[in-house]
């Protein structure tokens, strides 16, 4: 009977914790650019680089990213990177992760964009976390539309 009460009252004693544990607001992340890396073999790499904003009161610390990036509802692009740093409250960073693209998905993607008559409007979206430990990582989604340059058409 004495197990029971104190499995109970650590229950309780848990959930109380957690209730004290202050809210927090999503953090937006919105993507600012892409820029090209030096790939290995058959891979294409990039650096995609984020906007993170932290609409909340405390200051918000990580130490790690990662990231997936879809395109046209096809998985595209996989990152990490180990960078660490913290956004002060009410305030913004970029941070840059590497991501590799396999010679996969690039062939999957040139052929579903292949069959559609403009590059503009493409969907994706972009999903990840910054770590910061247990009880802090922070999970992310954001998505958009992408126009891609086309081919150029005109008279000389």
């Amino acid at each position: 009977m004495r197990s029971v009460h104190a499995v109970l009252i650590s229950l309780l004693l848990c959930l109380s914790a957690c209730s004290s544990l202050p809210y927090r607001d999503p953090v937006k992340i919105s993507v600012v650019g892409i820029e090209p890396l030096q790939g290995e073999g058959m891979e294409v790499r990039f650096a995609v680089k984020i906007r993170v904003q932290n609409p909340n009161d405390t200051i918000l610390t990580y130490s790690g990213v990662a990231l997936d990036l879809d395109i046209n509802g096809q998985p595209f692009a996989s990152g990490v990177t180990d960078e660490s740093g913290s956004i002060g409250r009410f305030s913004d960073t970029v941070v840059s992760v590497p991501v590799s693209v396999s010679a996969l998905s690039v062939i999957r993607q040139t052929y579903g964009i292949s069959q559609m008559k403009t590059l503009d409007n493409l969907p994706y979206i972009l999903h990840g976390k910054l770590s910061g430990g247990v009880f802090n990582t922070t999970r992310f989604v954001d998505s958009g539309t992408l126009n891609l340059p086309g081919p150029t058409t005109g008279s000389r």
